[in-house]
């Protein structure tokens, strides 16, 4: 089987991966050189440790290799939660395993988002189930902000946006109001007779990613002029920009900024509210990814074979 590396993107949600051919030129290939079109995409559950544990993550990552093939010959991991030399080695051990006699690099998956928009150095802002800034200049230094988890953080991320949308319902039933269009929307999507049965099924089953997939719809409403949907939206775009200005504070204001994540990705009125705010002067200087994260990854893994 031909020689690949492959990239690896684990969310809070899914796991993205992509198979794509090494081509050495110096070698006898036999025919055309690969091409973008001849990878392999993969995708599965979550691989994230934190999400489904050790055991989740191996049965994942077990699936990802057997559909991803022989010949395998490096590994870039780019994980949500992937915050201490601890959680990436356990990931580490697990895609060794998987992938024997491949180089492997479990690395922030922030740092894919800036190696998929083509850049060494620049800062990105995620908002996804979560969100996250982070940044590396010119001269090597790197800094963070945000990403600490739903109990800890993650403002404007999917799971934030939808949990301020419940405070809402339970704001309105408490005040004596009928539910507004984003409650009714809300609990028509969860089932809920009222603000109390949402609460209940709020601490029911509190996992993240559960909830985050609601939040397209308060943004959906946020763009049709829904009030409480817009204070939402506001308030979820307030702390994207201030999680981005404080990462281009630390390493340079005059870096590009790329915005990645579902929320920024496919909602141009948050993502336009967060570059307004992050650039005042500018917002245009500001990018959205075009293409998804896991092409970062696969760049990675090409440049651990390229050592």
């Amino acid at each position: 089987m031909t020689a690949a590396v492959l990239g690896l993107h684990i969310g809070g949600s899914k796991t993205h991966a992509i198979r794509s051919a090494v081509f050495r030129p110096n070698e006898a290939q036999g025919g055309a050189a690969p091409t973008a079109d001849d990878d392999v995409e993969i995708t599965e559950a979550s691989a994230n440790l934190s999400s489904v544990g050790h055991q989740g993550a191996d049965a994942v990552l077990r699936r990802i290799a057997a559909n991803a093939g022989g010949g395998i010959e490096a590994v870039c991991a780019g994980a949500a939660g992937a915050d201490t030399p601890a959680s990436r080695a356990v990931l580490s051990a697990l895609l060794t395993e998987h992938f024997p006699g491949a180089r492997i690099d479990v690395v922030h998956d922030t740092r894919i988002v800036l190696a998929a928009a083509g850049l060494d150095a620049g800062a990105v802002v995620v908002a996804g189930t979560g969100s996250v800034a982070w940044g590396r200049n010119p001269e090597g230094r790197e800094a963070r902000s945000g990403g600490y988890g739903y109990l800890l953080g993650d403002e404007g991320g999917g799971y934030s946006v939808v949990r301020d949308a419940v405070r809402e319902a339970l704001r309105e039933y408490y005040a004596g109001l009928e539910p507004g269009t984003l409650v009714r929307a809300l609990m028509a999507a969860t089932a809920s007779v009222d603000a109390l049965q949402l609460m209940d099924s709020f601490y029911a089953k509190p996992e993240p990613d559960h909830w985050a997939i609601l939040a397209p719809l308060v943004l959906e409403l946020a763009a049709e002029g829904d009030p409480a949907a817009l204070r939402i939206q506001a308030e979820a775009a307030h702390h994207l920009a201030a999680l981005a200005r404080q990462v281009l504070g630390e390493l340079g204001l005059d870096l590009p900024l790329v915005m990645a994540g579902s929320l920024l990705v496919n909602h141009n009125e948050l993502a336009g509210a967060v570059a307004r705010k992050v650039a005042l002067e500018d917002p245009s200087s500001i990018r959205i990814l075009t293409q998804t994260p896991v092409h970062g990854a696969v760049e990675l893994a090409r440049q651990l074979i390229q050592r």
